[in-house]
């Protein structure tokens, strides 16, 4: 693959060594020519990278803040690309990811693109295309095939990029300040979008741009968040900076009732009990006032890098490839898969209809389990008869795009 642009790669971690071994590692990994990577995380977590090989090809920059939107823009004022590429420690991209996400960046008019970002089950799409508006509704945006598209800005929405799976022109990162430091958790991605709407920027959607996002470690093993706090802290400030103050009761009884429900369905499902309903909305009110009396800052223009452009060459890339076998052949698949340089796809089928799932394992290979008649898209029927082999030709047909294989 030829690419002309320049790209930075950001990767904010904090606290999670692991997570951030793995995000690396797949990093490692992108069928990009040009990028360089640049990790900002906690001291304690930059020691820790110390000992994985593809960290001395990074920057490692120390950033001790809780404040998500600091860190990212200290990345961007370390990054030396054209443009600046996000992901999240806990999220790995496809080894296509760059190709895919960068190419839009080929007309000058567009300013920012976002790719689609695959959930925990590593098959079903947790944010695809979406169109967010002045008051942090989204809504989603029908796409037909999976080339990218440019969309320019209306006057009351924008394109909604996640910060996982985003890039924007480094010039314009720098012109507006990058991310607001007020959003010390959520909303800081949305927040951008808007401002680039207002000063007309269009933004490309890239279908085939993927990322693989695991479950977040503020959530309990059941998926509940422990608290909400931070998440009413954000709103008041998202929606005090890009609404009418008038419009602020209505808007909290609708966020009071949304995450009402959440917590309620949880409640029947047997993952909270009645007094944790109580608990969570009551910090989502005290995360709501808090937000409220924070003032707001001046965005100052970001500083130049100080290093020059640095490219990420760890080592000479094989081409990818797949390695199939029964359920029961963990063991040998994983050391086939371990002898191979380069993007490995390892897929165990048992006969059964169980569903599939995708991971990116700590070895540094992605690896599909799941039955042989199980789905892998959600949308395919219960069961479906398959021999071995055709059910392994039609999964590498599945993820031949992103995952760049011939």
């Amino acid at each position: 693959m030829s690419d002309a642009l320049t790209v930075s790669v950001v990767i904010v971690s904090r606290q999670r060594p692991e997570a951030l071994r793995r995000c690396l590692t797949g990093v490692a990994q992108l069928m990009y020519h040009r990028f360089e990577v640049v990790v900002v995380a906690d001291p304690d977590s930059c020691t820790a990278m110390r000992d994985l090989p593809q960290a001395a090809h990074a920057r490692l920059v120390a950033c001790d803040t809780a404040n998500v939107s600091a860190a990212r823009n200290v990345g961007i004022e370390s990054a030396a690309g054209e443009i600046v590429a996000f992901i999240d420690d806990i999220s790995v991209p496809e080894p296509t990811w760059l190709h895919y996400l960068i190419a839009p960046f080929a007309r000058q008019e567009v300013v920012a693109a976002g790719g689609f970002v695959r959930g925990r089950n590593g098959i079903s799409f947790r944010n695809k295309a979406e169109w967010v508006d002045r008051t942090g509704k989204t809504g989603p945006i029908e796409l037909a095939g999976e080339g990218s598209v440019m969309f320019s800005a209306t006057a009351d929405r924008a394109i909604r990029t996640v910060a996982t799976n985003m890039a924007v022109r480094r010039s314009v990162l720098a012109d507006i300040g990058g991310f607001d430091p007020v959003f010390r958790t959520g909303l800081g991605d949305t927040d951008l979008n808007l401002r680039l709407a207002d000063l007309g920027h269009c933004t490309a959607i890239a279908p085939l741009a993927q990322v693989h996002r695991g479950a977040n470690d503020v959530r309990r093993a059941k998926g509940v968040a422990r608290d909400l706090s931070d998440l009413g802290e954000s709103w008041a400030v998202f929606l005090r900076k890009h609404c009418d103050e008038a419009r602020l009761p209505d808007l909290l009884r609708r966020l009071k009732a949304d995450q009402r429900r959440r917590a309620l369905t949880r409640m029947i499902d047997g993952r909270l009990e009645p007094r944790d309903v109580r608990r969570l909305m009551e910090s989502f009110e005290r995360g709501w006032r808090a937000g409220l009396a924070r003032e707001r800052a001046l965005m100052p223009r970001l500083a130049h890098p100080k290093e020059a452009f640095r490219p990420f060459v760890w080592q000479k890339l094989g081409p990818p490839s797949v390695l199939s076998g029964r359920f029961w052949s963990r063991s040998r698949l994983r050391a086939q898969a371990l002898a191979k340089n380069g993007s490995v796809t390892v897929i165990r089928l048992s006969p059964t209809g169980l569903f599939h799932k995708v991971r990116f394992t700590n070895d540094g290979y992605w690896e599909q389990t799941g039955g042989m008649f199980g789905k892998s898209e959600r949308t395919q029927p219960l069961i479906s008869f398959w021999t071995f082999g055709r059910r392994v030709r039609s999964e590498i047909d599945r993820i031949r795009e992103v995952r760049g294989l011939q």
